[in-house]
């Protein structure tokens, strides 16, 4: 799988690659946040198609979010979002994206840097450089699809243009989950009791859902969508949103030097230092996994030799064509060795027993109070884990954050956090 970053210039063009002369591509766009069900379906047939018809199979991926990069316009006086600014709400980080990708035999993937300038690019625009740039045959989306200036460009739209135009054919997938209500405004809320929570509108009647709905000022959205899995992850629904994903929902951070309470009673933890990457669930404690992914520095190196990755804190390059004449940005991605630690039988897996909290005192990379993750491995072995790049993997919501009288108290509800973790995740 090969990838170019590219960064749209001031006006919003992009100087797209030429994959090639004469062979064409089927291409699917969006953000992909999650990578759930939903999106593996579109990627799926984005792949079948390909081959089918001889051609590459591309996956343009937006980066940051859309919605983060409006949001912080609307906030900031229509300026783009900076290099470096984190976002809480993406549920997966890029290069977690990427390797999923990478495992489905996608081609290409073009990771566009999302501004308001390109945003403003009519959907006609953008199709016609596809066609005219990545030699786009094919292009294919989720039913509910949407691009160009102020969303313009939906399924009814591009269908009219492609058969207008006769230069490129689409193909939709429909829809497979259904659909959900969900508040239009949610904050995250722990549940009050032990256990993973259920649906609150399980067993309601039509009239107390409506209720239900009116009160929470709520809106349809499609089941297999990423707003359903951020707000199920933040309610402790992990369950539900691990359904959605097809994966144990994770987050991926740096392990840095805690208070180091846990240690004096018995109970070492991992602390992931902010900013993480990916969506971090409700407070509260979890059952889940703890994967070593080797030293953050050579990490890191790998990523930006593999995937183009800038360092931190500094802004992707403007893109380069492949033609003879330009210098080549196109990268080679292999995930093979971060694959290997994240393996069921890796040596580098623990399960662990995971607590997520927050303090009074506030980020200065999200402007939100700091949130804290620790992680407890199910372990013997001691795990020297400092300035390590972690992935912490979440399979079931336990309890809420309590207070607790007195140290024993805590520790003997610790040691049953662990063995309720061990059940589940059938560890010994």
């Amino acid at each position: 799988m090969d990838i170019f970053r590219l960064t749209p210039a001031a006006d919003g063009n992009v100087t797209w690659p030429t994959l090639s002369t004469s062979k064409k591509s089927v291409v699917t766009v969006g953000a992909f946040d999650g990578l759930h069900v939903g999106h593996h379906a579109v990627i799926e047939e984005t792949v079948r198609q390909a081959r089918k018809l001889d051609a590459y199979s591309v996956v343009i991926m937006f980066d940051p979010r859309p919605a983060f990069v409006h949001a912080y316009a609307k906030a900031h006086a229509g300026k783009d979002v900076p290099a470096g600014v984190h976002d809480p709400e993406a549920i997966t980080g890029v290069d977690a994206r990427l390797r999923m990708l990478s495992r489905m035999h996608v081609d290409y993937v073009l990771i566009v840097r999302y501004t308001i300038a390109f945003s403003e690019k009519s959907f006609r625009f953008f199709l016609g450089q596809l066609v005219g740039k990545l030699g786009m045959r094919m292009l294919v989306l989720g039913e509910d699809a949407r691009m160009g200036a102020n969303l313009e460009g939906d399924i009814k739209k591009i269908r009219t243009l492609a058969e207008a135009t006769g230069v490129f054919e689409l193909e939709v997938v429909t829809n497979q989950g259904g659909t959900v209500r969900v508040p239009e405004r949610f904050t995250p809320t722990a549940p009050n009791e032990p256990g993973e929570p259920g649906d609150p509108l399980e067993g309601l009647g039509k009239a107390e859902r409506r209720a239900w709905s009116k009160k929470h000022n709520a809106r349809e959205v499609r089941n297999q969508s990423s707003t359903n899995v951020r707000y199920l992850l933040s309610q402790g629904r992990v369950q539900a949103a691990n359904e959605i994903l097809g994966h144990a929902h994770a987050v991926e951070g740096v392990v840095e030097h805690g208070e180091e309470r846990g240690r004096t009673i018995g109970f070492p933890t991992a602390n992931i230092a902010e900013p993480m990457e990916g969506y971090l669930p409700v407070d509260g404690v979890y059952a889940g996994w703890l994967v070593d992914l080797g030293p953050a520095d050579e990490y890191e190196r790998d990523q930006q030799q593999l995937s183009g990755k800038a360092a931190d804190g500094e802004a992707v390059e403007a893109a380069s064509v492949t033609v003879s004449d330009t210098p080549v940005v196109s990268h080679r991605f292999s995930s093979s060795r971060v694959d290997s630690r994240l393996a069921a039988q890796s040596p580098f897996r623990w399960p662990a027993a995971i607590s997520i909290g927050t303090k009074p005192t506030y980020s200065e990379s999200t402007g939100l109070n700091e949130r804290v993750l620790e992680a407890y491995a199910l372990t013997d072995e001691w795990l020297d884990l400092y300035g390590h790049r972690v992935r912490v993997e979440f399979e079931r919501f336990l309890r809420p954050q309590i207070k607790f009288g007195s140290t024993d108290e805590l520790v003997a509800e610790l040691k049953h956090n662990v063995e309720e973790t061990k059940e589940l995740l059938g560890a010994e």
